[in-house]
């Protein structure tokens, strides 16, 4: 796959995932909060903006994590082909790229945990 392909799925896979957290948000949101945005003043979009927060830390470090896998995995399943015996050190790096989507979880519960 050349470059310019390739830059053209991920940001064809980046509008898409964009338009599907806007649509899930819309879809949602109204349901799921309409205590709380009761309780709040009117016009207030403070729940909004601190839901939206906290998808963008889980988003960003899933795609992260994403991008991390995707090429310490192929350097690891390389390696591994040519020395099979360091498959569990590889291993170890696929899942330190794997922390980056837990921390961005964690980072998503703070943040819902401050509304």
């Amino acid at each position: 796959m050349t470059s310019i392909a390739f830059r053209k799925k991920v940001s064809l896979s980046f509008a898409a995932t964009v338009l599907l957290l806007l649509a899930s948000g819309f879809v949602f949101a109204p349901s799921a909060f309409a205590a709380t945005i009761d309780a709040a003043a009117p016009g207030s979009y403070t729940v909004a903006i601190i839901c939206f927060s906290a998808a963008i830390a889980f988003g960003v470090g899933a795609l992260a994590a994403g991008m991390a896998i995707g090429k310490v995995g192929s350097a690891a399943m390389g390696a591994i082909s040519e020395r099979p015996e360091i498959a569990s050190q590889a291993l170890i790096f696929i899942a330190l790229a794997e922390g980056l989507v837990v921390f961005g979880f964690i980072t998503a519960l703070m943040i819902l945990g401050k509304a």
